[in-house]
């Protein structure tokens, strides 16, 4: 299990879908060297460099967290079955809860759909907060995710970026 990273009063608490086994073996969110969110954190503007998923204990003090909507590792987000994103779902909703962040992002249009039962949802700003906080969905930023290039990426982040700052 990764642990999460979150604090009190985040600016935006970062949802992934649920750690991948180079996660899990590093304890280190986002940890693939294919995967696409340290840059685009970057590039959106969250950062002031790009930052190696090693350097994950600097996002507190920059207002920033993460956690996963299912803790259990896979090798790909499709091994995960509804249930565990329904469930997850209600486990992410309680953290929120707690530990009160201005913004939630998850990443992952697919899993977001599943696990809150909005079959219809898109990309950015959700009409319905989650447990008090601002709710935003941003592309998945697996290497896998061919959709969605670096560019693409980075400006999906930026749009948040804007909207935290507003």
């Amino acid at each position: 299990m990764l642990p999460d990273l979150i604090a009190p009063g985040l600016d935006v608490l970062f949802v992934g879908i649920n750690p991948g086994l180079w996660s899990a073996a590093t304890g280190w969110h986002f940890a693939r060297p294919g995967n696409r969110f340290w840059p685009a954190l970057h590039r959106g503007g969250f950062t002031p460099r790009q930052l190696h998923p090693s350097e994950q204990e600097a996002l507190p003090a920059l207002g920033l967290g993460i956690t996963n909507m299912v803790a259990r590792a896979t090798a790909r987000a499709d091994e995960l079955t509804a249930e565990e994103l329904v469930r997850g779902a209600e486990v992410l909703t309680g953290k929120v809860e707690r530990h009160r962040p201005r913004w939630v992002a998850v990443v992952g249009v697919t899993a977001y759909r599943v696990g809150f039962a909005r079959p219809k949802a898109d990309f950015g700003p959700q009409p319905e907060p989650l447990g008090g906080a601002r709710l935003w969905v941003l592309p998945n930023p697996s290497g896998l995710n061919a959709h969605f290039t670096p560019e693409t990426l980075g400006a999906a982040f930026g749009e948040l970026h804007a909207a935290t700052n507003a």
